[in-house]
């Protein structure tokens, strides 16, 4: 077989990235259009990836934000983006590289992207894995939202601003 000296997986992936960035530098722009709203799964332990420590420890591995009504302060630069959001009724500012994206899912278009970011794992971090199967669309109400895909089974619960969604119940066992 042929080497690829040209390396269009890595292309192609910087490519897909760009489309991310784009749609967040839009949306922090001018805010999210029609019905449109984003689920963006990253590595919580990715390089440059910042969280408050309760976030971190709760999502140890991976977590899902969904942008659709309440967040704010949304920055995008080349490598990164910063959101506010609130857990708990307690607001966060985080911070993820596009690096450490794994999921990018709209669900309303239905676009959906995923990533390999085996080169986004600091080295203490375990490796962690895309959900393998479609989010589902969230509530209405809902306004943020986050997810660990590692964890058990648990009905999900309303609070104040956020919802926690469990993957589990959709993934074939």
């Amino acid at each position: 077989m042929a080497t690829d000296h040209i390396r269009y997986d890595v292309l192609a992936r910087d490519a897909l990235r760009g489309v991310l960035r784009r749609v967040l530098s839009d949306a922090a722009e001018h805010g999210l259009p029609g019905e449109h709203h984003f689920y963006i799964t990253f590595l919580s332990h990715g390089d440059g990836v910042k969280l408050s420590s309760r976030l971190l420890a709760q999502y140890p591995e991976e977590m899902t934000i969904i942008l659709q009504h309440q967040f704010w302060d949304l920055v995008v630069t080349e490598d990164r983006f910063e959101v506010g959001l609130s857990f708990g009724g307690i607001p966060e500012r985080l911070t993820v590289p596009f690096a450490a994206v794994t999921r990018f899912l709209d669900p309303s278009a239905p676009f959906d992207l995923r990533f390999d970011v085996s080169d986004a794992l600091s080295e203490e971090a375990p490796p962690a894995t895309a959900p393998a199967s479609p989010l589902p669309a969230p509530p209405a109400h809902a306004t943020a939202e986050t997810e660990n895909a590692e964890t058990e089974q648990e009905p999900t619960k309303p609070s104040e601003g956020a919802e926690v969604v469990r993957l589990d119940r959709f993934r074939k066992k």
